[in-house]
């Protein structure tokens, strides 16, 4: 126990973990020849074609040090603020952490919240300089930096390259002298804290785990505490580049367990595992729950395929305990789920993951956060959904969930980042100058502004410059109204915001013209229209195509044309009446992204 090493890397998006982490295991021989590609641990498709990293990976390594061999067991975490509950979990299954900064962009607002993920969770911090090799790399600025952050001594930074493989060997040096091994007692009941399950079409659920306490063999009979279900452990192993089973495991070591589990449910993520004979007197202390932060409703096209989405998101949900979904049903689009996501990117994530692993084509809906409503009668009422909200005449208020949010930036890009805030009704709570010309600044904001493109505008205004993390911050009274869009005066219930009675005109007229250019027209005129309640704020005419009735009409009287063309007008009120208006799935899209 005493020479295994339990450590994960963190870091801001692109700062360079999956690629120093291909060279730890390229030093340690623990991937060799055919196997050895860039982005190792990336296996999902969709993470090597975007270069980032969805999920945490686990491998363990063999290193020979001062004669003595060493298990490390190795984590890799995403970057990205979506996915930081991945980050949390692999925290929690560690001793020490590497920290690493890019040389040439230095610290940035992700770096500084793992960090502080990683503090308090009381993990050994490893800071490294990665990429000293780029032409515009600036490793005493950085350095500063990290010193200034951390409060380390600068000769214990380690300056690395994981193009070059420079300073690997310093690397998993420091890893073996300064992360301590886990602490915990082989000979004491079993418990293991499970921070990630795969699903396997041919074996089951698969669930990792890292045991904190005793020793667990193959074919034991072990107890799932939360669900109170036990089951025989019919494989035990480490995970290399493939598992690899063992007889058995004890406390300290990182591990996988395959019992034959069917159902989804009965494996939870933060769940202690322990012996029926011998159980541990109490769970571990798991992980906080996960508090999704943007809600969207998820629709099979053909309705028919509403229990395979079911089944396909429970698998998809242990893969990622981070998204949560309840079924809903919904006027235009049928039966669906309400799902819950921690940002837009993780939304398209799953979008793409249901479509990819599964086969799954669906619909989803404008995107919304949960709100407080507060009515007359004094009762309090989450809303997830704007057609959940009560007549407007009995509200009292309605509250939105606000961030504390940080922006980092040099000091030229100031102006407009400030100017983009306070047009998503930002507050700027403190600026603070970092180091040189890089300043911090704090801004409460509604989570509702952010939700749909304002990381994506924040990026191009900076010219990728400027980084930005948020964490919740409470909730706060609003002037917020309903936005309902109406085709032919009829609501489409999928197209229904909730948003600030300011914006509410403006956001209106747009979404009219957006939608014009959208529908295809049809042999009728469309009418769009934007309302609050029932006063009609914006409208916009889809023009009908209109066949030409007249041509065989060649010469003769005009009473003959006049009596074709009356003819058509009937037909075409007629058609309007019973006509319905499809809206193409572009068009969602394309309404959330209005500039």
């Amino acid at each position: 126990m005493k020479n295994i090493r339990n450590f994960c890397i963190i870091a801001h998006i692109d700062h360079g973990k999956s690629t120093l982490a291909d060279r730890l295991l390229e030093f340690t021989k623990t991937v060799t020849g055919k196997d050895l590609q860039a982005q190792v641990l990336d296996d999902m498709d969709l993470e090597r074609e975007r270069g980032i990293t969805i999920k945490s990976h686990a491998i363990q390594m063999d290193y020979l040090y001062n004669g003595e061999k060493y298990t490390l067991n190795l984590i890799d975490t995403p970057g990205h603020v979506d996915f930081s509950y991945e980050v949390s979990r692999s925290i929690a299954a560690c001793e020490g952490a590497l920290l690493i900064v890019d040389a040439s962009q230095g610290i940035q607002a992700q770096t500084i919240s793992n960090l502080y993920m990683a503090l308090e969770n009381d993990l050994e911090i490893i800071p490294i300089i990665n990429k000293i090799d780029l032409p515009g790399a600036m490793p005493e600025e950085v350095e500063d930096q990290i010193v200034d952050l951390l409060g380390c001594k600068a000769e214990d930074i380690i300056r690395a390259s994981g193009k070059t493989g420079e300073g690997v060997i310093d690397i998993l040096n420091a890893i073996v002298d300064r992360i301590k091994p886990p602490v915990g007692d082989p000979d004491a009941p079993l418990q293991c804290l499970i921070f990630d399950s795969v699903f396997n079409s041919f074996r089951g659920i698969i669930a990792y785990f890292k045991i904190l306490n005793g020793t667990i063999k193959s074919g034991d009979n072990v107890k799932f505490v939360s669900t109170g279900k036990e089951y025989l452990a019919d494989e035990i192993g480490i995970l290399r580049l493939d598992m690899s089973p063992q007889k058995m495991l004890s406390a300290g070591n990182v591990g996988y367990i395959i019992s034959g589990i069917k159902t989804s449910k009965e494996v939870k993520v933060g769940d202690t595992i322990t012996h029926v004979s011998r159980p541990c007197e109490k769970a571990i202390e798991g992980f906080e729950e996960v508090k999704p932060m943007v809600f969207a409703g998820v629709y099979p096209i053909d309705t028919e395929d509403f229990e395979d989405l079911r089944s396909s998101m429970e698998k998809l949900q242990l893969n990622d305990a981070s998204l949560t979904f309840q079924a809903e049903s919904s006027l235009a689009l049928g039966f669906g789920f309400r799902c819950g996501f921690l940002g837009m990117l993780h939304m398209e994530i799953i979008q793409e993951r249901l479509d990819r692993e599964f086969d799954m084509n669906v619909i989803t809906t404008v995107p919304n956060v949960e709100y407080n409503v507060y009515t007359k009668k004094g009762e309090k009422i989450e809303v997830h959904n704007p057609s959940g909200l009560p007549d407007p005449t009995l509200i009292e208020k309605i509250e939105e969930p606000y961030i504390r949010a940080s922006v980092i930036t040099s000091t030229e890009y100031i102006g407009p980042i400030m100017s983009l805030c306070l047009g998503k009704r930002g507050e700027l709570v403190r600026q603070d100058y970092i180091s040189g010309n890089r300043v911090e600044l704090i801004y409460d904001m509604p989570l509702g502004e952010i939700v749909f493109d304002f990381y994506d505008k924040l990026k191009s205004i900076s010219k990728g410059y400027a980084s930005f993390d948020y964490h919740p911050h409470g909730m706060r009274e609003s002037k917020l109204v309903k936005l309902d869009v109406l085709l032919n005066g009829e609501a489409v219930d999928a197209l229904s915001t909730l948003t600030h009675f300011d914006n509410a005109y403006t956001l209106g007229k747009r979404m009219c013209e957006k939608l014009k250019e959208l529908i295809p027209r049809q042999q009728f005129d469309v009418a769009i229209q934007a309302a609050i309640g029932s006063k009609i704020i914006a409208r916009e005419t889809v023009k009908a195509v209109r066949k030409d009735v007249t041509a065989k009409c060649y010469g003769g009287d005009i009473s003959r044309k006049r009596k074709l063309l009356e003819k058509q007008k009937k037909g075409k009120k007629r058609m309007k009446q019973i006509g319905t208006v499809e809206v193409p799935q572009k068009a969602f899209l394309e309404v959330l992204k209005l500039d």
